[in-house]
């Protein structure tokens, strides 16, 4: 039976809710990266093929994010975060208990699905939860701290379960916050949502189209390292890819309830903030990865000492995204927090551009996390309320999957690309006759100096394109005069 919508302090707890499960996906994230060696060792996988322990979640998330969003528009957002919800605990558990590396592989895959639908229909619910404009900016805080911090936690956290528990408890600390998350959504999450459609209507061929396009340039992308990204494998992946995406817009364009109205894409903000998220994705993302492989292959730190290393970075960003995030934008709108922050994080990262092979934490790593955290926690609010604020809430979960999938598709194809370049510069390096660990670094330099870019773009083009007005679902709002 639905439940009445929550009170107004109720609505603080649903999002507590909603974070949690959140959570959960983001940790899953990076907690698994830690137990590879081990579950390696333990399950018989090659180099080769540990590689989808990875890939197979990251395929179905990336593929399922927009079609679970615009699922939640159709048959209710609180339902379809319950049903995503079970399916990852259920897979976490299959995970948890995996013997064999196929097993392993196809829970991961479940694992990615269910994934997909929590992302997709979280910030859906939240929009339903806070229409003012003040309590919204704030929850968009809390909400945008936890995707972009939880991944730190997620390496203290697995470094300290594989050593201490053993890797099958990076899947199995799953499945007592999945539980409690379940019991208290049921209670707190509001059963008739805003935002869902009256027509039941699913556009079967386009869902088909797009979910397979977006699998095969998600696959092409992550495999591209291996197998050349111009090998006919990747290349023609692509080409499929594009014309799947082609044949999505014949579609859409053609059917009587279309599952993405192409008409959403007049919204300036939310085209304006989908690119943005993409650029940004792309050098937040590669920049973490390459990071932690500097300060463990170039530096010798340890996992847990790379996640405490991370640490300082995400305590300025929660004290940014918890509070000063939410009164920046409430003053100065969308555009100047967008663009500052943006600029702050790209100094970030060119200040890692330039760390040495003997770099000292407090000297050349510690400003540059500084900075990224200061950055971040400002600029992931108004991305966020960008990209949502303008779409009817009808479609406020179609909304949702989009950008999320904008920022899944920009993570992965910045990481294979950044990666690449510092892949091509260390081996220049080696053969140049440089060491090792002088070499790693040349690489990683050059990675952070193209994610310097990728930040400083999507800070010019939020801070030029983006609209000074958002139209809340309130009403119609002015979100700060201009300075």
């Amino acid at each position: 039976m639905p439940t009445p919508s929550p009170t107004r302090d109720g609505r603080w707890l649903a999002l507590t809710v909603l974070c949690l499960g959140v959570l959960m996906i983001v940790l899953d994230t990076t907690i698994v990266n830690v137990a590879l060696p081990s579950i390696r060792a333990d399950l018989g996988f090659s180099e080769a093929t540990l590689a989808w322990v990875v890939n197979a979640y990251v395929l179905t998330y990336g593929g399922f994010l927009l079609l679970g969003g615009r699922l939640g528009d159709l048959f209710g957002h609180r339902k379809l975060f319950l049903l995503g919800l079970v399916l990852f605990t259920l897979a976490s558990l299959a995970c948890g208990v995996a013997g064999s590396r196929e097993w392993l592989v196809v829970a991961r895959g479940i694992q990615g699905l269910g994934g997909a639908v929590v992302t997709a229909v979280a910030l859906s619910l939240i929009m339903d939860l806070f229409t003012e404009p003040a309590e919204r900016a704030k929850a968009m805080g809390v909400y945008g701290f936890v995707c972009a911090g939880g991944g730190s936690v997620g390496v203290l956290l697995g470094g300290l379960l594989v050593s201490t528990l053993g890797w099958h408890w990076v899947f199995l600390v799953n499945l007592p916050i999945g539980l409690a998350v379940f019991v208290a959504s049921l209670r707190l999450l509001p059963g008739a949502v805003l935002g869902s459609s009256d027509r039941r209507h699913l556009d079967v061929g386009g869902a088909l189209a797009i979910t397979t396009a977006l699998i095969l340039a998600v696959y092409a992308i992550v495999d591209g390292n291996q197998a050349g990204w111009l090998s006919a494998r990747t290349l023609g992946m692509l080409a499929v890819a594009m014309a799947l995406f082609g044949l999505f817009l014949f579609i859409e364009a053609r059917v009587r309830a279309p599952l993405v109205p192409l008409k959403l894409f007049r919204l300036r903000n939310l085209s304006i903030a989908n690119v943005v998220g993409v650029l940004w994705a792309g050098a937040m993302f590669a920049w973490f990865f390459l990071s932690a492989l500097y300060l463990q292959l170039v530096l010798g730190y340890g996992p847990m000492e790379v996640g405490l290393a991370f640490l300082p970075g995400n305590l300025v960003m929660a004290a940014c995204s918890l509070g000063l995030s939410a009164r920046i934008v409430m003053r100065f709108g969308l555009r100047r927090p967008l663009a500052g922050g943006l600029l702050v994080a790209a100094v970030g990262l060119a200040l890692f551009a330039r760390a040495p092979v003997d770099g000292q934490f407090l000297v050349d790593v510690l400003p540059g996390m500084v900075l990224l955290g200061l950055g971040a926690g400002i600029a992931f609010n108004p991305v966020l309320l960008a990209a949502m604020n303008d779409v009817e809430p009808r479609d406020s979960g179609l909304a949702s999957g989009i950008v999320n999938t904008a920022f899944m598709m920009g993570g992965a194809l910045g990481l294979a690309v950044l990666a690449s370049l510092a892949a091509a510069r260390t081996g220049t390096a080696l053969e140049a006759g440089a060491a090792q660990a002088v070499a790693l670094n040349a690489g990683y330099r050059v990675a952070f100096l193209a994610g310097t870019g990728f930040a400083l773009l999507a800070a010019l083009l939020g801070g030029l394109l983006l609209r000074p007005r958002r139209r809340m679902a309130a009403g119609t709002v002015e979100a700060a005069p201009a300075p």
